[in-house]
């Protein structure tokens, strides 16, 4: 397989919205007319409920998780690694397949990291988690854990291709959550805004 082709098939495999397909299944809406307006779990589980949220949860990581495993296993070369993952979580914040308008790109790149290193997966996953308890605003918690993830991989000596894919998918989290910064949240797991 050509090696630029990984790339390319990670940011289309990014670019199927699940939670907008499965939501206009269940419910015949389009997901991202309500909560933030974004293409993601928690407006998922808003509208179509825990079960299909948690579907849309799932593949949303196999998203991530399928590319960069198929980039590593047939290319091997770090960069190319690092770019398909990267290119997976844009494909899920501007899909091809839903007028660019996405998810925010945070399960598409767990399951980047997944893949390449469990270990990492976790440590991520608990960076994310200490920072939402301790800013108490989870797109600012976002924003800082995609900066902090592969200072803190490399500070744990996970310093492989992981590192470099973190570095990637990281700087696309913190940019897409920027977005987000000034939004009032009533509930954080649930992402919804507070009434005034």
């Amino acid at each position: 397989m050509p090696t630029l082709l990984l790339p390319f098939l990670g940011y289309l495999s990014g670019s199927l919205p699940f939670s907008i397909w499965i939501t206009r299944f269940v419910k015949n809406v389009d997901v991202r007319d309500s909560g933030s307006g974004h293409a993601t779990t928690t407006n998922t589980i808003r509208q179509a409920g825990f079960g299909w949220g948690a579907l849309v949860l799932i593949l949303d990581i196999a998203k991530g998780f399928l590319p960069t495993y198929l980039a590593a296993r047939y290319s091997g070369e770090t960069w190319v690694i690092a770019l398909t993952a990267t290119f997976a979580v844009i494909g899920h914040c501007w899909p091809l397949f839903a007028q660019f308008r996405g998810g925010m790109g945070l399960a598409t790149a767990g399951g980047g990291i997944l893949s390449l290193n469990p270990l990492g997966f976790l440590i991520c996953l608990g960076l994310l988690i200490f920072l939402v308890l301790v800013v108490r605003h989870s797109a600012r918690a976002s924003v800082f854990a995609g900066i902090l993830m592969a200072p803190v991989l490399w500070v744990l000596n996970i310093r492989d291709v992981t590192f470099w894919a973190a570095v990637g998918v990281g700087v696309v989290i913190a940019l897409r959550f920027l977005i987000d910064w000034n939004r009032k949240y009533r509930e954080l797991w649930l992402d919804r805004e507070k009434k005034d």
